[in-house]
């Protein structure tokens, strides 16, 4: 039995959640959010929670159990919560700034990246541009444009500059020294 499948997932107040056929959709103040999913998983709304169970036992259906619960679960904090991830920008010269549906990012090359923010998504600027708090309601596209952001300029381990998740550590590597 699946660990995670088996737990509702709890509706706060103010989110309404609507089970069609082939599709899930959430509604809350945070916005709206919808997901297909496959027929081998039944999902229902019972007593302001919903719960998640599978038709058969093969393989398939197993590991849409839990994929599908964790799915909904992250649709219901996301309209009422929301998520949000934060990049460190670290080096001379580098910084962030935001430009009404754009972020502009100056990195240490000849050019400025502008960078389009999705729709659904924020982009805001803290600490003296030195840090962008990407938030949405939908955890995969705030993950996934914090991907491409950090992409721009990987931290580099000499010297640490570049963008980098707000909890990630970076290992600093020992630089060459002149043995002669």
């Amino acid at each position: 039995m699946s660990r995670i499948g088996i737990r509702p997932v709890l509706v706060p107040q103010g989110v309404k959640v609507s089970i069609t056929p082939t599709q899930v959709n959430v509604e809350g103040p945070k916005g709206k959010l919808s997901q297909s999913y496959d027929p081998l998983v039944e999902i229902a709304v019972k007593d302001n929670a919903v719960h998640v169970a599978r038709k058969n036992d093969s393989k398939q259906a197993r590991s849409f159990h839990g994929l599908y619960r964790k799915l909904i679960s992250n649709m219901v904090v996301g309209v009422s919560e929301g998520f949000k991830k934060t990049l460190v920008i670290n080096g001379v010269g580098y910084r962030a700034e935001v430009q009404g549906k754009l972020l502009v990012l100056s990195l240490g090359y000849s050019t400025d990246f502008a960078v389009a923010v999705p729709e659904g998504l924020t982009a805001t600027t803290e600490a003296n541009n030195q840090k962008v708090v990407i938030s949405g309601s939908d955890r995969w596209l705030v993950g996934k444009f914090a991907s491409e952001v950090r992409g721009l300029r990987l931290p580099e381990p000499y010297k640490g500059k570049g963008i980098r998740y707000e909890d990630e550590k970076i290992r600093k590597k020992v630089g060459k020294t002149g043995v002669k």
